[in-house]
């Protein structure tokens, strides 16, 4: 009989110990490691002995050019970078109760000419079909519902008839018998998205993995996971709101930049074609500390409001909180709107909001944060007419930003008359007319342009 050998591995990142441990020395995560049992593996390879396994020559290889499976939702083809490529592992990560199920659901239906074989271990079937029906869908006959969690059963099911894609909903549900393990520990999850990366290799069929997250927000499980696969999409959004952004943060079949805007309503999600009109339905005129934006995601540009708030601290430390927007760069900002602009900001809490749940990364939304909070402390209102785009550096200039044709092009064609961009940016860009662009190099004449 085999010895079996304990371990103890954090299932936070994979890090393997011979004794349990409170803290993680890889990751510093507390009380993560998990107990697992394990039986040595016996490697007999005798030297000299030729394998039936040869490399191919590069030449070798013909040029196949694979059509990409439409989804019929734009939104998320457009993030998959045009379809779904055969032969491709996607994971798919989120919040509890985010839609990342809807979503699949949706997608399901949508292909309605391909054989979609739905396994879950988290939901029986009869909850399965009321989610459909929960869709309007009464009938789906290209859908397959499979409850069950032993991926051995799985490919049983595969085998006997091959499905056109299948969907995994969770990873961390799914086993293997032949590990002692218990589900959703690291050696389970590690080898069956492993079994599933080779059924998708072999047989060319997509397979989408539902996976959760932890509290800081990443995918649950060892980052290896992340590496195996081909795309991994986050899918993300506000408790609060109804809108729900999908990105990428992994494509080998496409860029990572493009995102996918849907919003949730009783009877799934529906796609946002125009997100700028929708971010910017419910904008107050005339309030001071609120500036239009002009935001490049991807290839898509969207025009957001950035709101601030700044008030009289009632504590010794001020405080400085930001939705939406990097804190460490709020912090950047205040100090060059302190030192450059002039503001006294020691004594002001400051509070700086992006309206409608997203989250901006880019540096170019930097001169409209800037002239909110200068028109919130001086409690006049930014021109609403008015869009302000450009980067802030240290010495307060204002820095050149890209693809400001497609910025200026999202203001005009929603009605806006003028919009602030870096100087420089006007040595490549002729204006055509429809709005009117004004070039600045500080941000001090920003100020003076949009506050008066």
């Amino acid at each position: 009989m085999s010895k079996y050998f304990t371990k103890y591995v954090c299932q936070s990142c994979g890090y393997v110990s011979p004794r349990w441990i409170g803290k993680c020395p890889n990751c510093s995560e507390w009380n993560s490691f998990v107990e697992e049992a394990t039986t040595p593996v016996k490697v007999s390879r005798k030297i000299g002995v030729s394998s039936k396994i040869e490399p191919v020559s590069f030449d070798q290889i013909e040029k196949e050019d694979v059509p990409r499976i439409k989804t019929t939702l734009n939104e998320f083809d457009r993030v998959l970078g045009g379809g779904l490529v055969p032969g491709s592992l996607i994971l798919l990560g989120g919040d509890p109760g985010i839609g990342k199920s809807t979503l699949m659901m949706q997608m399901a239906i949508a292909l309605k000419d391909q054989l979609v074989l739905y396994v879950t271990g988290e939901e029986s079937v009869r909850q399965i079909k009321l989610r459909a029906e929960r869709l309007n869908v009464s009938s789906a006959k290209n859908i397959l519902l499979l409850a069950e969690t032993n991926l051995d059963l799985i490919l049983d099911v595969i085998d006997a008839g091959t499905p056109d894609l299948i969907i995994v909903d969770s990873i961390q549900t799914m086993y293997r018998p032949g590990l002692e393990s218990a589900p959703g520990t690291v050696s389970q999850v590690r080898e069956s998205a492993a079994l599933l990366l080779r059924l998708a290799k072999t047989r060319g069929i997509p397979i989408f993995v539902v996976g959760h997250v932890t509290k800081d927000g990443m995918i649950a499980g060892p980052k290896v996971i992340e590496h195996m696969v081909d795309t991994v999409l986050q899918f993300e959004g506000e408790a609060h709101y109804a809108y729900r952004i999908l990105r990428a943060l992994k494509n080998r079949f496409g860029s990572t930049n493009e995102i996918g805007i849907f919003e949730m309503h009783d009877t799934g999600l529906r796609e946002v074609l125009n997100p700028s009109e929708i971010f910017l339905s419910e904008r107050h005129y005339g309030t001071s500390g609120s500036t239009v934006v002009a935001s490049i995601e991807g290839s898509r540009p969207i025009l957001v409001e950035v709101q601030a708030l700044v008030t009289p601290t009632n504590y010794g430390m001020p405080q400085r909180t930001s939705t939406g927007f990097d804190y460490r760069r709020l912090a950047l900002l205040l100090a060059v709107l302190e030192k450059r602009v002039g503001l006294n900001l020691g004594q002001q809490d400051v509070f700086v909001n992006v309206a409608g749940g997203i989250r901006i990364d880019e540096p170019a939304v930097d001169l409209g944060i800037a002239t909110s909070i200068t028109s919130s402390l001086r409690d006049i209102p930014v021109d609403s007419s008015s869009v302000a785009v450009g980067e802030i550096g240290l010495g307060g200039e204002i820095r050149t930003i890209g693809q400001i044709e497609k910025r200026v092009h999202e203001a005009a064609k929603l009605g806006f008359k003028r919009i602030i961009v870096p100087q420089h940016n006007l040595k490549t860009f002729k204006p055509n007319g429809d709005i009117e662009i004004i070039g600045i190099d500080r941000i001090e004449q920003a100020i003076e342009v949009l506050l008066g």
